[in-house]
C-alpha cells in the first residue's frame, strides 16, 4: 500500500493532477482501490481530491522535503505550532526536535520575527529552515544522520544534548497512551527525546489528534512528566475527559 501511496504522489508530482482511471491503468490495480487511497490521502492532508481523480498541493505549500509525514493533517499541525509559538517568550532558548509537527513551529519562528530566540535543534528540516535569520540564535546537535525526517540521533547526539540546558522543549511523540505514557517508535529517538527532557525546564508535546490511542514500542516518559501536550480540535471528547480525568494539561489549539 505504501509503495501504491508513492506511486500516487510520484504521479501528483510531476504532472500536478492525476485521474482514477489512469492510475488504475498505470500501476495495475483496481479504480476502487486507488479510490480509497486517493480519499484516505486527502484526509490526511496529502492531496486535494477532485471528481475523478486529485489535485497536488504544489500550490498551496512546496513540497520541499520528501518525508511524507510533513505534509499529512497540515492545517491541524499549523494550528499547534501556532498555540505552541504563544507560549514562547522573547529571548527565550528552546529546543525542537525532529517531528513533522514541531518542524511546523519552526516555520511558524521563521514567520514570525517579533520574538528573538535561541534554537537547539537536531533536525536537518528545522535548521534548514531557520539558518540565517536574523532574529534566530541557531545550534545544531551533532551525531549520526538517519530517519525519514532527517535528523542527528545516537550517543554523539544524546551526549551533545547534554551540554544544553533550556527554557523550554518541543516535542513530536509517537502517540499518547493514557495508561503507558508518550510512546516512541524506535530507540534512537527515544533517547534524544528523553535527553530532551533532561536538558529544558518545560517541556511542551505538540501532537495531532491521530496521537491518541494505540499500539506503541517504546515508552518515553510517563504523562504527566511534560507541562503541557497541545492538540488540535479534532480530538475525541473522550479523550478530553480522560486527560481531565487524570489530570493530564491538554491544550486545544
Amino acid at each position: 500500500m505504501e509503495e501504491r501511496r508513492q506511486a500516487i504522489l510520484r504521479e501528483l508530482e510531476e504532472k500536478g493532477k492525476v485521474r482514477v482511471a489512469d492510475l488504475s491503468r498505470e500501476l495495475g490495480y483496481s479504480e476502487v482501490t486507488i479510490r480509497n487511497d486517493i480519499k484516505n490521502m486527502g484526509i490526511e492532508g496529502l492531496l486535494k481530491r477532485t471528481h475523478g481523480g486529485a489535485v497536488s498541493l504544489e500550490q498551496n505549500m512546496a513540497r520541499k522535503y520528501r518525508a511524507e509525514g510533513v505534509y499529512r493533517h497540515v492545517e491541524r499541525k499549523k494550528a499547534i505550532a501556532g498555540k505552541a509559538y504563544g507560549y514562547i517568550e522573547d529571548r527565550d532558548t528552546i529546543i525542537i526536535d525532529d517531528a513533522s509537527t514541531t518542524f511546523y513551529l519552526a516555520l511558524h519562528i521563521k514567520s514570525h520575527p517579533e520574538k528573538r530566540i535561541a534554537v537547539v535543534t537536531n533536525s536537518l528540516l528545522v535548521g534548514n529552515e531557520l539558518a540565517g535569520l536574523g532574529h534566530v540564535e541557531l545550534y545544531m546537535i551533532g551525531g549520526y544522520v538517519g530517519g525519514y525526517q532527517p535528523a542527528s540521533m545516537g550517543e554523539t547526539a544524546v551526549e551533545n544534548m547534554e551540554h544544553f540546558h533550556v527554557d523550554k522543549g518541543f516535542i513530536g511523540v509517537h502517540g499518547i497512551n493514557f495508561e503507558a505514557g508518550l510512546t516512541s517508535i524506535a530507540t534512537p529517538q527515544m533517547e534524544v527525546k528523553k535527553a530532551i527532557l533532561r536538558a529544558s525546564k518545560e517541556v511542551y508535546v505538540l501532537a495531532d489528534s491521530s496521537k491518541f490511542g494505540g499500539g506503541y514500542l517504546s515508552v518515553i516518559c510517563p504523562i504527566n512528566a511534560v507541562h503541557r501536550i497541545i492538540t488540535d480540535r479534532e480530538v475525541t471528547k473522550e479523550n478530553v475527559a480522560i486527560a481531565k480525568e487524570m489530570e493530564v494539561p491538554l491544550v486545544i489549539a
